[in-house]
């Protein structure tokens, strides 16, 4: 079911203001709401995505007031939807560049971010990927800085400071449950690292730098790995990492040992048990209170579910599932907060939510 009052009169508003529905917190488990957007008129509805006011927008994080904080992957800017509803351009301005550290935001350009998270002091931090760097905003200055890697591409730095250390395609920040860690999918250098807010060094917790299949049972840090696309960490600590090339999604296990739990490694479309089923290039993951996985299926236009206590995989909103009505088109964001599911489906510029 589908409640779109607020989403409608969105489509009314001149200056592109977004609406956030707030409306819904006692709505039943698996209502559908737009957060920005509406139904497109392929789906029944009047939404047209090139007048939304978002450009390929990917990931979202909150701060403790409740307020949402969006990157775009291709529009370069930075917004945040306050929790009256008011949607604010806060950085960014289009451009692919590096500019803006020691001073504020506004002034501030990134180059293809692709994720975002927040600190518990309110502070944001920015997969600004393209970049190869980690960059936070202060909650109470506004002030840009980069906390992790140089601004271009390479890998070294392990051991070190994280400001003196390399990537090569940041493409998924996630704080640890504690809010202690940076887990970054260090993409091109083909691993997982760590950067360690309090003492600002830099690890590497998995991946050998070689582009392979890891094989089960393995010590992490000494496996190849295909393209990890997104990894976050669960309470038991187990570090999930999502694989777009290699359609699947693996798991550090607390001993170090790395392990394939979803996904052939063949391209398909297919639910149930966890090492039968099958994706298609997902992008991006979060965890529930519950463990649940969830995946954004880029390629298949879907939300996929994995129970990590029976493997079990569904799909529960796209191809026809959720409200056989919503089409995603490269649904790349998915984001847990406050019991609901937040989707980022970026080609068609909308936000979606799903009370879960």
């Amino acid at each position: 079911m589908i409640k779109t009052p607020f989403s409608r009169f969105l489509l009314l508003l001149a200056a592109f203001s977004s609406v956030f529905c707030a409306s819904i917190q006692d709505a039943a488990a698996g209502e559908v709401e737009f957060v920005v957007g509406d139904l497109m008129v392929s789906e029944g509805g009047l939404w047209d995505s090139a007048k939304s006011p978002l450009t390929s927008p990917f990931g979202v994080a909150f701060n403790s007031g409740g307020d949402m904080w969006i990157v775009e992957l291709e529009g370069g800017r930075v917004h945040k939807l306050d929790s009256s509803g008011k949607l604010h351009h806060a950085g960014g301005d289009g451009s692919t560049s590096y500019k803006g550290d020691g001073g504020q935001l506004a002034d501030a350009t990134f180059n293809g971010m692709h994720n975002c998270d927040t600190l518990p002091n309110g502070d944001l931090l920015i997969g600004d990927s393209w970049n190869h760097c980690i960059r936070k905003v202060d909650a109470k200055t506004g002030v840009v800085t980069t906390i992790a890697g140089k601004g271009k591409k390479g890998f070294s730095g392990d051991g070190g400071p994280a400001t003196e250390a390399t990537f090569d395609f940041v493409m998924c920040i996630t704080l640890s449950p504690d809010r202690n860690l940076i887990h970054v999918a260090d993409l091109n250098n083909h691993r997982i690292r760590a950067v360690d807010l309090k003492s600002g060094m830099v690890s590497t917790i998995a991946g050998n730098g070689k582009k392979g299949v890891p094989t089960n049972g393995a010590a992490a840090v000494d496996s190849p790995l295909v393209d990890p696309r997104a990894v976050v960490q669960d309470s038991k600590q187990n570090i999930w990492i999502l694989e777009r090339g290699g359609h699947a999604l693996r798991v550090i296990r607390p001993d170090g040992s790395i392990h394939t739990t979803a996904g052939t490694g063949v391209r398909g479309f297919v639910d149930g048990p966890g090492l039968q089923a099958q994706f298609g290039s997902p992008k991006h993951l979060c965890i529930d209170n519950a463990e649940n996985v969830y995946i954004a299926d880029d390629e298949n236009g879907a939300i996929r579910r994995v129970d990590t206590n029976s493997g079990e995989v569904t799909t529960i909103l796209g191809k026809g599932h959720g409200d056989a009505r919503i089409r995603l088109s490269h649904p790349h964001g998915v984001t847990w907060h406050d019991g609901f599911l937040y989707v980022v489906d970026m080609g068609n510029n909308r936000i979606i939510r799903m009370k879960l």
